[in-house]
């Protein structure tokens, strides 16, 4: 089966550029997507209920911003949307579907930059990754977790294209970047790196503006992490950078079936 994440950088315009084809003719079984930025009402019918699909979804309490949410061709047994702080709960960044022992999370980290680009944000960055580890550690000692997601840090500098001119931009900070080494140093695993360790020239995000994409100036920003005892399931980890519609791609897993 298939795992997939997609930053669609709002759903009912990337509904315009093909959504619903992607969805059908992708080959995904579970789907999470990150910056909805539409409440479910908003959505067409045809892409809150699609035919086949179960869908769910987290929504900011902001109007337009930010929300998470997963589609999934069998019916989750539970759904999760609330880390358990309001701080965090209002901005719709969190949703968690449950197949029998394995669990899917679907989650949308912050960007530290700020509206001023002053990196006013990472303290809140930093805190909402603690927040959503300390929810799946519990979760990894029922079964396998894959948390799928924009997790809007580059972990090395093998993961973007212009290391040296980012090292204080907010996405490649030294304290950023510890915290993805934190949770690998916990026992998750980069399912990607982990299986094209040492492949550059990898991006799942590129600015909208200058060619980027066309020049594949990039970052590698979208992952998959899973525990290291779930690693045995997966038979691929893949980023999909022909996949258009949104200024992100799509990245998943494909695992031996629970």
């Amino acid at each position: 089966m298939k795992i997939v994440s997609w930053n669609v950088n709002g759903l009912r315009a990337c509904a315009k550029k093909g959504f619903l084809d992607f969805l059908n003719t992708s080959g995904v079984d579970v789907l999470g997507l990150q910056e909805v930025r539409a409440f479910p009402e908003q959505l067409p019918t045809d892409v809150l209920k699609p035919d086949g699909w179960h869908a769910y979804f987290s929504p900011a309490e902001r109007p337009g911003y930010s929300g998470v949410a997963i589609y999934s061709r069998q019916a989750a047994d539970k759904i999760e949307t609330s880390l358990g702080d309001a701080a965090f709960d209002i901005e719709g960044r969190f949703i968690i579907a449950h197949f029998g022992r394995m669990a899917v999370a679907s989650v949308y980290f912050p960007k530290g930059s700020g509206k001023d680009r002053d990196n006013s944000r990472v303290p809140y960055k930093l805190a909402f990754y603690q927040r959503v580890f300390d929810r799946i550690q519990t979760l990894r000692k029922r079964g396998p977790v894959f948390v799928v997601g924009d997790y809007n840090t580059a972990h090395h500098e093998i993961d973007l294209a212009r290391p040296k001119t980012n090292r204080k931009s907010s996405g490649f900070l030294i304290e950023e970047r510890a915290e993805l080494t934190r949770w690998e140093a916990a026992g998750w695993c980069d399912t990607f790196r982990a299986q094209h360790p040492n492949e550059p020239d990898h991006y799942s995000w590129w600015r909208q503006f200058g060619g980027a994409r066309e020049a594949n100036v990039g970052w590698r920003i979208d992952y998959v992490f899973a525990p290291k005892a779930a690693m045995r399931r997966v038979k691929d980890a893949f980023i999909w950078p022909a996949v258009l519609g949104s200024d992100h791609c799509p990245v998943g897993v494909e695992i031996d079936s629970p």
